[in-house]
């Protein structure tokens, strides 16, 4: 099908990229606006691939004729200037400056957020018996906003924003079967969509956004959230009574005959991601291995990668390559590097890891090619090739690139060729991993990585998408990504370890997700270092590296480990000094990630609370009990981490020297990571935890 997609929630004045689905570059695509609000002027382009900016706020229809029928998208606009807060990329495509001069983006500075971000939905759907006087089954999709944690506003008074999926319309209609939007009814409180289950098509999707309208400002629209219920033959899935269905998975209302129904939240990352740790691994100097090797000589490494306890390994680019080690200036998209290996060494790679108990990872580049790609070379300097509008170009003739990077050639993504070229890339590389890292996420239209994430996860739901996009931005949350790096963090980390911030600006950096308006089920990458950073502890020293890895490990997130960061490596991409491992090192984040493995807690869905403590070292005999030496109170951290099933104090000390801290909350005195008693008793009587770089334990109540 080339309908272009989910529906669309934009401010005026924020402009979309509409474009086919799976192209066909050789074909006719026409776009028009089939309505609109009666003062608009907005108007599409000619293109195949075109833009749409809302110019009033109200329901829009876009239109495409295609080869396969005409297709009508809804764009829902909302009048809101977002002045001073981060809304880029909510369904648009406002996060790509595209022009090729633009200055580079500070590496993960704190994004500003001045004013009162944006508010926070959750949808979820299930199927109930119906409303009294009514005979059938409902479907129900229910909202759960959340207002801005810096605003004053209550839950009660955000607005909800329904919009059914204009692709399952238009099969249900096409299939006879009535149109969903006139089955729906919306309850008074507007929190609810009820709809007759015998009205529900094959597949049903619902997309929803919070409305924050606050007395004096503009109002704030959150990400979109959406959920799809599917039609499942219930026949051999009853259990004994035959009232429910067997799979937990299956949802169906009690005595009803014939379908039962699959409910999927379609911008929650795979369950897996609750406990997973990355690895990453530089292939070109992580083993030392011959021309043609390196493969076999990673395959080799994985039971020991495996035995340090992480669970995802992320490969940097594997694919054919201009000679640069980092290998993101790809030449043939569809063969590995012959420096590497060859396919059959590669997919035994992938096959080692996974019998190993280990996903993988691919490195997806998108944004560009190498020059010394045939497109590019037959191209450059030559405006009647064919290849010519497949990049982007300045008007100096030279290609669009970024940060003066004088290797690469951006591509147009407007161009179907592009488009499908791209698709069967991912075509060939998708089946044989368990998820993608999008390389520079941000530089590529959001309408495409929406097609990705539809097409790879129509065949594999638990297909990971973890973007590098930095600063991260709220929207890509949409319907694009899982996961996203948390340079915010990152940049935080850094602060820290060079004594610039005090710790506890940690815990302001996890704060800042839904304060520029991350949804509470969105992912973060954690991590201190990776191939692209100096070693953490070149810059910081040892003992602050300890604490920042301690970090990534006990705050709310997936970490990652570069590989050589577990052993003390020095070098960024020098290969991995394994005959010279710092067996202490290695030890410390085995301990790590055996105490987050086993306390829940401290994963994505434990809650962070703040506590209040005090930091000592030196002799606490002394009166008064203060931090002196090589401690200073800004070097400490504690706070809560807390499930369902126990509620944890996590303390980190970035200073060389051993802290006391006391916490305003009763605890037990045995320390989770190293399984020793962790607690000193003061001159006063009171009881400290005692936290070389980080100490976990129990609290008591």
């Amino acid at each position: 099908m080339h309908h272009p997609g989910p529906p669309r929630f934009l401010s005026t004045g924020e402009t979309t990229q509409l474009a086919p689905r799976d192209p066909d570059p050789s074909a006719s695509y026409e776009w028009r606006v089939a309505d609109a609000p009666p003062d608009s002027e907005a108007t599409v382009g000619e293109q195949s691939v075109t833009n749409f900016t809302p110019d009033v706020p109200g329901r829009y229809r876009i239109g495409l004729d295609a080869p396969d029928g005409d297709h009508l998208l809804t764009v829902r606009a909302f009048a809101a200037s977002y002045e001073g807060a981060d809304v880029a990329g909510g369904s648009g495509t406002a996060i790509r400056d595209r022009d090729a001069d633009h200055a580079a983006i500070d590496y993960g500075a704190e994004r500003a957020h001045e004013g009162v971000g944006r508010p926070r939905v959750r949808l979820d759907a299930t199927v109930e018996e119906g409303d009294e006087g009514t005979e059938s089954a409902e479907l129900v999709v229910r909202a759960t906003p959340a207002p801005n944690p810096e605003s004053a506003l209550d839950a009660s008074e955000l607005a909800v924003g329904f919009v059914v999926d204009d692709r399952d319309v238009e099969e249900a209609v096409a299939e006879g079967r009535r149109n969903p939007r006139d089955a729906l009814r919306t309850t008074e409180d507007g929190r609810a969509l009820r709809i007759p289950a015998d009205a529900v098509p094959d597949r049903l999707r619902v997309h929803g956004v919070a409305v924050a309208r606050e007395p004096g400002r503009e109002q704030r629209v959150s990400v979109a959230d959406a959920v799809a219920v599917e039609r499942v033959d219930r026949s051999g899935l009853a259990v004994a009574d035959g009232t429910e269905p067997a799979d937990p998975e299956l949802t169906a209302p009690s005595g009803a005959d014939g379908a039962a129904f699959e409910t999927v939240r379609l911008n929650q990352p795979p369950e897996w991601t609750a406990d997973a740790t990355v690895y990453e691994v530089y292939v070109r100097t992580f083993a030392d291995a011959d021309e043609g090797e390196a493969f076999e000589s990673i395959a080799e490494r994985i039971p020991r990668i495996a035995e340090l306890g992480v669970d995802t390994l992320w490969l940097t680019p594997v694919l054919q390559h201009d000679g640069k080690p980092h290998g993101y200036n790809i030449v043939d998209f569809f063969d590995v590097a012959e420096d590497l290996g060859d396919r059959d060494d590669y997919e035994a790679l992938v096959e080692t890891a996974h019998d190993h108990g280990m996903r993988v990872l691919f490195d997806f580049v998108a944004n560009h090619t190498a020059r010394d790609h045939e497109w590019f070379r037959d191209a450059y300097k030559n405006p009647d090739s064919p290849f010519r509008d497949r990049y982007e170009w300045q008007e100096s003739g030279e290609p669009g690139t970024y940060f003066d990077w004088e290797l690469i050639a951006n591509l147009n993504h407007a161009n179907l060729d592009v488009r499908r070229f791209l698709l069967d890339v991912i075509d060939e590389w998708a089946p044989l991993v368990d998820g993608f890292r999008c390389d520079m996420a941000w530089a590529v239209p959001d309408s495409f990585w929406r097609e990705l994430r539809d097409r790879v996860k129509a065949k594999d739901r638990d297909f990971l998408l973890m973007d590098e996009t930095i600063p991260y931005i709220p929207g890509f949350h949409e319907g694009m990504f899982d996961v996203h790096f948390d340079a915010t963090l990152y940049f935080q980390l850094r602060q820290v370890g060079r004594g610039a911030e005090p710790a506890t600006t940690l815990l302001d950096a996890i704060d800042q997700r839904a304060e520029i308006g991350f949804p509470d089920h969105a992912g973060f990458l954690q991590y201190i270092e990776n191939h692209d950073e100096t070693r953490y502890r070149v810059e910081c020293g040892d003992a602050a590296a300890a604490a920042a890895g301690a970090a990534t490990f006990t705050l709310p997130g997936v970490p990652m480990v570069y590989a050589g960061q577990e052993i003390g490596q020095r070098g960024r991409r020098d290969a991995i000094a394994w005959d010279h491992a710092r067996d202490e090192v290695r030890e410390r984040y085995e301990r790590l990630l055996e105490t987050r493995a086993d306390h829940p807690a401290l994963g994505p869905e434990g809650e962070l609370e703040r506590v209040g403590y005090h930091v000592a070292s030196g002799d606490l005999g002394e009166h008064p009990i203060v931090a002196s030496g090589n401690i200073h109170p800004d070097d400490v951290v504690a706070f809560r981490r807390r499930d369902g099933e126990e509620s944890l104090i996590v303390v980190l000390n970035f200073a060389p020297d051993t802290a006391k801290v006391a916490v305003e909350a009763d605890h037990a005195g045995h320390d989770l990571v190293t399984d020793e008693s962790c607690v000193v008793v003061d001159g006063e009587g009171t009881e400290r935890i005692r936290a070389d770089e980080v100490a976990v334990v129990r609290e008591t109540e």
